[in-house]
C-alpha cells in the first residue's frame, strides 16, 4: 500500500486528460444476434416457387442437350478427317457443348439452392465428436433433414434432371476416348495399329529435303554452321489441301542441324548417314510425340518443351536429360547432283513415343 505523502500517488489522483485526447473505455463485447429473417419471394408466393422449379431443371435438361451436341459434334466433324477446318468444328463445337453442359448444370444448382432450398438460418453449437451410436445416429438424421430441406426426394423432377444432366456430362468424354481406339479398313489394315502406322514415313530414296511449309528444296552449301531448319519432304507440301496431310507432316517432320564435321561422334555404319556436318533427326519426341524443336546453339542440345527432354546433336540425338527412352530416329541424307539435300532412305526405326512400339 502506498504512503500518504508518495509524490507519484498524488500525481495519479490529480491527473486529468488533455482537452481532445482521446481515452479508451472498455466495455464487455456482446455477441451479435442473426438478422431478422426475411422471406424470399418463392417462400411467399406459390407461383414463384413453381417458375423457380421449372427454371432449375429446364436447365439441368438443357445440360442434357448440350452433352448429347457434343456427341453429335465428335460425328459430325470426324477429326480423324485429317482437314483443318473439320479439325477447328471439332474442337470448337464439342468444347462449347461441355462447356455449356457444365455451365448449367452448375447455374441450376445455384439456383436452386438459393431459391428453392430451405432458408432459415440456424445455430449448430461445437461440440466433441467421438465414434458412438449417438454419433451415427446423428449423423443419419442431419442426411435426413438435408433431404427434406432440399426436398431432393419431394421434388422428383429437379432431382430427376439433376441425374440425367450429370450422367449426360459424363458422356461426351467417355465417347471422346474412340479417337484412341484402332480404325481398321479394308483399304487400310495397318490403320489401327500405331507400330506399323510408325515404322514407316512418307521419306524415300531420292526425295528432296524441303523448308516447311514453302516446300523449297534445300541446297547443302545454303545452310550455315550452326543453323537448324524444320524441313519436310518436298512432295509434302502438294498435298497440304489433301487428306492425310496432317498424319504424314507428323511423321515425316525433321530438323536439319550443320555442325562441324569433326564435332559429331558416329558409329562406323552411320557415318555416310551425314553429308559435310549436316545431320537429320525426327522432331517427333520419343517420350509422347511433342515437337522437338527449340536448339540450343551453344551447347548443341536439342530441347523438347513439353517434359524437358533434351537430346545431344552431336552424338545421335541421344537422351541427356528427361523422361524420353531413346534417342530420336535419324534421317540418312546425302545430296544429288545439282547440291540438294536428299534422303538416302526413310528413317530405320519407328518414329515418335517409345510406348507404341510395346505389343
Amino acid at each position: 500500500m502506498a504512503h500518504e505523502d508518495d509524490p507519484l500517488e498524488h500525481e495519479r489522483a490529480s491527473w486529468k486528460p488533455s482537452p481532445g485526447l482521446a481515452v479508451a473505455v472498455t466495455d464487455p463485447v456482446h455477441t451479435p444476434e442473426l438478422p431478422p429473417h426475411r422471406a424470399r419471394m418463392t417462400d411467399k408466393d406459390p407461383a414463384a416457387m413453381k417458375a423457380a422449379v421449372r427454371t432449375v431443371y429446364t436447365l439441368f435438361y438443357i445440360s442434357v442437350a448440350a452433352s448429347i451436341w457434343a456427341i453429335a459434334a465428335y460425328m459430325l466433324f470426324p477429326i480423324e478427317s485429317g482437314r483443318i477446318i473439320d479439325i477447328r468444328h471439332n474442337n470448337l463445337f464439342i468444347g462449347l457443348g461441355i462447356a455449356l453442359a457444365l455451365l448449367a448444370i452448375g447455374i441450376g444448382a445455384i439456383h436452386w439452392s438459393k431459391a428453392i432450398m430451405s432458408d432459415k438460418e440456424f445455430v449448430e453449437p461445437r461440440h466433441a465428436t467421438r465414434g458412438r451410436d449417438t454419433t451415427r445416429e446423428a449423423a443419419i438424421q442431419a442426411f435426413a433433414d438435408a433431404n427434406e430441406e432440399s426436398g431432393f426426394g419431394r421434388r422428383t423432377m429437379i432431382r430427376n434432371s439433376l441425374i440425367a444432366a450429370v450422367v449426360a456430362s459424363v458422356a461426351p468424354g467417355i465417347v471422346l476416348f474412340r479417337g484412341l481406339a484402332p480404325h481398321n479398313s479394308p483399304t487400310n489394315p495397318i490403320a489401327g495399329d500405331p507400330v506399323a502406322l510408325l515404322s514407316h514415313t512418307m521419306w524415300e530414296e531420292g526425295m528432296k529435303l524441303a523448308h516447311d511449309p514453302s516446300g523449297e528444296p534445300i541446297r547443302a552449301a545454303d545452310l550455315t554452321l550452326g543453323s537448324a531448319v524444320h524441313v519436310i519432304p518436298q512432295p509434302l507440301s502438294e498435298m497440304s489441301h489433301h487428306d492425310g496431310y496432317l498424319e504424314e507432316k507428323a511423321k515425316a517432320l525433321v530438323l536439319l542441324v550443320r555442325l562441324l564435321p569433326e564435332q559429331i561422334t558416329e558409329p562406323e555404319d552411320r557415318k555416310d548417314w551425314s553429308y559435310n556436318g549436316i545431320v537429320a533427326y525426327s522432331k517427333v519426341c520419343t517420350h509422347v510425340g511433342c515437337p522437338v524443336a527449340l536448339y540450343e546453339q551453344q551447347t548443341h542440345h536439342l530441347l523438347c518443351p513439353c517434359h524437358q527432354s533434351q537430346f545431344d546433336v552431336t552424338d545421335q540425338a541421344k537422351v541427356i536429360f528427361g523422361p524420353a527412352a531413346r534417342p530420336l530416329p535419324q534421317l540418312p541424307i546425302t545430296v544429288d547432283d545439282e547440291g540438294y539435300l536428299i534422303a538416302r532412305s526413310d528413317f530405320t526405326e519407328p518414329v515418335g513415343p517409345s510406348f507404341w512400339e510395346r505389343h
